[in-house]
């Protein structure tokens, strides 16, 4: 077993690396005052490079995003690509930057390795939106595509976001392929920010991009003839971030009318001055919108996060109060848009392929059933999806049209392979003005939907909790039974299958709420029942013996992270999951029922909530917040 070097020969490493006199002076004052236990936090466990690229706090350190880790994610990404993609080098590279704090100098470094080693560098000068960088990387055939962005944290973050040469962002096994050449390729062959000025090989085609992703978006016409003329007046926050000039050119393009600009949050902004954190999923985010939109006269909202990828709305209702729109009810409307895209172009239904992550609403299941089009749920991001939407064509010939996860992410064109908040902001705006046009507000046409497919309402929300010991054994008390203390949820009947080759029984709930479970999936352990109440009754629930092969998953395993899914005998579905970047346990519940009877579709949904609290996650006993 090979010794681990000291803390202080881990910061002379560091000092010998380090070239920015910020963070090497950080190190070096933390070093001479002996605090090793900040040496140890900012140096000891390298930042993961994953199938998210890179994202942590900007500090010094092997576990943050500073000038050094981005060099070496720079320096195994360009070696990676160039044994694994063919003619990497001519296809190039397309690197494009946000407003953060280092994201301009982040993408310079990135574009001087890649130049490095003989690459074909898009530079992307200025600020980009990260929807630019995947749609390029299909245009221009490159080989891979670098975005800095921290998309929505705060302001003391920032990521290195990866896509691979089909446009979408990469997953298994090429994330651990290229994390590989980052840990061997760690000592510094470049360090330079000025090359992307002069260097023979980087092209400029920002320009020529936009005008190409603008002319994309044609396609996305509804209808040539369909006009706002004033009905109709909406308010836009870029939250801070890019995508003002991107939203309101998309606007133009699709012949809608400009927005009315909420003019504290309109320009970018790396402080994110009026908001506490740049996620117009949090509660509050929207308020400074909420104000505009009250003193100008106008009932809709619509907002991008400061990146551009996520896209968020809310309506004025009669009574004067503000409907915020959940991600699975824009997700619902904008499928419903691309059906409509579809027919206006004679595209058979059959052909249509849409896609939502596993902890989405089963809302877009049910309207595939109706109406048609192929759909699968994928595990949750869109690299998952992207790719998912990539292979029913090749092997289907299906047209990918529509993908979306409930945390504000949407996908309307198969020619920008991830979230794209600009494009879903255009097609929710036509959309509006299209269903008002028949005399319909969203929410009454949103009604109109349940009505059709049936009334699926959800609360998807968070734990906070920065013991990761005390989530696993959280998540194992779920599965195996093993809480130390009486609870609630020791005493619920439990499953009883002996997993032949781990030695271990899994003993998962019977019953949430007081309603059977009717559906596992453990996508930790690899396990999937369907059907759990007839198989329990028609054995008796004794100990059912689970060898290699029985009960697998469709979806990908993990070993590495925590993700559970019940159903419910009452129509319920809950997923529990950890977050790859955050300390917090996520639970999407949803309940669907007739929308005739809503109030009892809400009660039931109140019960699951309050049964998954305090049952299933012991909330008040584990000391969540």
């Amino acid at each position: 077993m090979t010794e681990q070097p000291s803390i202080y020969e881990l910061a002379d490493k560091w000092i010998s690396l380090d070239r920015d006199l910020v963070t090497k002076k950080q190190i070096e004052a933390l070093k001479e005052a002996k605090d090793t236990d900040a040496l140890e936090r900012l140096l000891r466990v390298p930042i993961k490079f994953g199938t998210a690229g890179l994202r942590a706090k900007m500090e010094a350190g092997f576990s943050r995003m500073n000038c050094v880790t981005v060099i070496q994610a720079s320096q195994g990404l360009s070696l990676f690509v160039k044994d694994n993609v063919p003619n990497a080098e001519s296809r190039g590279v397309v690197i494009g930057h946000d407003h953060r704090y280092n994201s301009e100098i982040f993408a310079q470094l990135s574009a001087a390795v890649f130049l490095y080693y003989g690459y074909t560098v898009y530079y992307l000068g200025g600020l980009s939106m990260t929807p630019l960088v995947p749609f390029a990387v299909k245009y221009k055939s490159a080989a891979c595509g670098i975005m800095i962005t921290a998309s929505h944290n705060p302001k003391d973050d920032n990521g290195y976001k990866v896509y691979y040469e089909n446009g979408a962002q990469i997953i298994p096994p090429i994330d651990s392929g290229i994390a590989s050449y980052i840990e061997k390729n760690q000592e510094i062959v470049i360090w330079g920010s000025e090359s992307y000025k002069t260097h023979a090989n980087v092209v400029d085609i920002k320009d020529q991009l936009i005008d190409a992703y603008f002319e994309n978006a044609k396609s996305l016409i509804l209808d040539s003839k369909l006009t706002n003329a004033g009905k109709l007046k909406y308010v836009y926050t870029a939250m801070h971030g890019v995508g003002a000039p991107f939203c309101n050119k998309m606007l133009e393009t699709l012949n809608m009318d400009p927005f009315i600009p909420v003019a504290e949050q309109i320009s970018p902004d790396p402080n994110f001055s009026t908001v506490s954190f740049p996620n117009p999923e949090e509660k509050g985010a929207l308020d400074m919108a909420i104000k505009t939109a009250n003193q100008e006269g106008a009932t809709i909202i619509i907002a991008s996060d400061p990146d551009a990828d996520r896209f968020a709305a809310a309506e004025k209702q009669q009574d004067g109060t503000w409907n915020i729109f959940s991600g699975d009810q824009l997700g619902t409307l904008l499928a419903y848009f691309t059906l409509l895209l579809a027919k206006s172009k004679d595209i058979p239904v059959n052909r249509l392929a849409m896609v939502n992550s596993t902890v989405s609403s089963q809302m877009l299941k049910s309207m595939a059933a109706k109406e048609g089009f192929f759909y699968k749920d994928t595990l949750t991001g869109f690299k998952w999806m992207s790719n998912e939407l990539l292979k029913l064509q090749e092997k289907e010939g299906l047209v990918p049209c529509f993908a979306y996860e409930e945390a504000l992410g949407y996908l309307v064109s198969p020619n920008v392979l991830d979230k794209d908040g600009v494009t879903a902001l255009g097609c929710f705006v036509q959309l509006a003005v299209y269903i008002n046009s028949k005399g319909f507000t969203i929410k009454s046409f949103l009604d109109s939907l349940y009505d059709k497919y049936g009334y699926f309402l959800t609360d998807n929300y968070y734990y906070i909790c920065n013991d990761t010991k005390k989530i696993n054994k959280i998540f194992d008390n779920i599965r195996y039974g093993t809480g130390s203390s009486p609870s609630d949820f020791d005493a619920i009947p439990r499953t009883n299958f002996f997993c032949v080759e781990t030695g271990k029984t899994l003993r998962y709930p019977l019953e949430i709420g007081g309603s059977p479970v009717t559906y596992i999936r453990d996508l930790t352990v690899g396990f999937e029942v369907h059907q759990l109440d007839t198989l329990i009754s028609s054995v008796n629930n004794p100990q059912i013996n689970v060898s290699s092969g029985q009960y697998v998953p469709d979806l990908l395993v993990s070993a590495s992270s925590q993700m559970i899914t019940f159903e419910t005998a009452n129509r319920g579905r809950i997923t529990l999951r950890t977050s790859g970047t955050e300390p917090k346990i996520k639970y999407y519940i949803e309940i669907s029922g007739d929308n005739s009877d809503k109030d009892a579709v809400k009660q039931n949904l109140e019960n699951l909530v309050a049964a998954v609290g305090s049952e299933v996650m012991e909330a008040r006993k584990n000391q969540l917040l």
